[in-house]
């Protein structure tokens, strides 16, 4: 995992915490229109994080057919558990919008004038 990454993630719980409702409807003063970009930004990093794994998982990938040479990886794994142990996008996407980390915009064009 790259030092940027665990940068971002050091100080954000790993484990699930209830939020204010009200926090997070104040943002936007729209409970739904904040959820909804919470919602857009968990799914940014998690298209970043797949990415990432699939890049580093990719150094390691054997491209032969026989069954014989897939063997257990030792760097694989531990890979893949250091990103098993990384939060849960939705967790950071909610703490970058609480924290104010996110750009977002609204659209003004009303489409029912």
């Amino acid at each position: 995992m790259n030092k940027l990454r665990r940068h971002q993630t050091a100080n954000i719980p790993n484990v699930i915490e209830t939020k204010n409702l009200i926090d997070i409807k104040d943002k936007t003063g729209n409970l739904y229109e904040s959820i909804a970009i919470i919602a857009k930004r968990a799914n940014q990093i998690n298209i970043s994080i797949k990415e990432e794994l699939h890049t580093k998982l990719e150094e390691f990938a054997s491209h032969t057919d026989s069954l014989e040479e897939i063997h257990e990886n030792k760097e694989q794994i531990e890979i893949s558990k250091a990103f098993e142990r990384m939060p849960n996008p939705a967790i950071l996407a909610t703490y970058e919008f609480l924290e104010d980390k996110i750009y977002y915009r609204r659209n003004e064009d009303n489409l029912f004038d």
